[in-house]
């Protein structure tokens, strides 16, 4: 009854229309999704195309194995519709074309990520004589909320996409691994190297054996100087994860 209530408010006070052009009904219209310049490239994590398999020289060190965004955060549409969806008026229901534009992305690689040529194969496997086809070591995991954040937010924006992109590439989702045992300042008020401290020791692993030889996915809204993704990475490898891979909706 009260999410029936809530819908009507929102209807109400904050109507459904494109956030590029005004059209009622939708979040993001064909024609305004259609001018935004999503990538049709993967990228290093220091932001040079990759056109080669492995990381460069430069990102060795990172404990994050790869990165998949769908577009700039600097993009003003973008940059508003993943701030109504994170803010007040916190509109859940973004996470559908948000989270759209990521599946775009993938299908415009040239190069297609793994997990998606693995469930192509599993799944021919599956409808051939070899029967026995081996089940998915990939997961999704989405960043973690602090448990006062989530109550205030009423969802966690992280587990939104994670919750779509687990019906697109049919992987399993799993909320209950990465857990954030502290509360934080925001990331957008520090720099590169605040940030990095600011998210030292806030992550902790639980069910192990979830996440034990797994491939990660790890979803996240946008990635900046990746200081959160990096951590959560490593805490996440440390628990037994075989890889860490990295998707968000935008990079800043």
């Amino acid at each position: 009854m009260l999410k029936k209530i809530i819908i009507i408010f929102l209807d109400i006070f904050f109507p459904k229309y494109c956030f590029g052009c005004k059209k009622q009904g939708i979040y993001l219209c064909e024609d305004c999704k259609a001018c935004l310049e999503i990538s049709q490239y993967q990228y290093c994590l220091c932001k040079k195309p990759i056109i080669y398999s492995g990381k460069c020289n430069k990102c060795k060190l990172k404990k994050l194995d790869a990165l998949y965004f769908a577009i700039s955060y600097q993009k003003s549409l973008i940059k508003k519709l993943i701030q109504y969806f994170k803010y007040e008026p916190l509109i859940k229901e973004l996470s559908n074309p948000l989270t759209f534009l990521v599946i775009e992305h993938f299908q415009l690689l040239e190069n297609q990520p793994s997990f998606l040529i693995d469930k192509v194969n599993e799944s021919c496997a599956s409808s051939s004589r070899f029967a026995n086809a081996r089940v998915t070591d990939y997961i999704l995991i989405p960043i973690p909320l602090y448990i006062k954040k989530l109550k205030w937010r009423g969802f966690n924006q992280a587990e939104e996409i994670a919750k779509e992109l687990s019906n697109f590439l049919d992987i399993p989702s799993a909320f209950d691994c990465l857990i954030k045992n502290q509360e934080t300042r925001p990331q957008t008020e520090l720099n590169d190297q605040e940030r990095k401290e600011n998210v030292k020791g806030v992550f902790l692993i639980k069910n192990k054996e979830k996440i034990k030889n797994k491939k990660i996915l790890l979803v996240d809204d946008v990635y900046t100087t990746g200081s959160t993704m990096e951590e959560a990475a490593e805490v996440l490898k440390k628990a037994g994860a075989k890889k860490v891979i990295g998707i968000t909706i935008a990079r800043g």
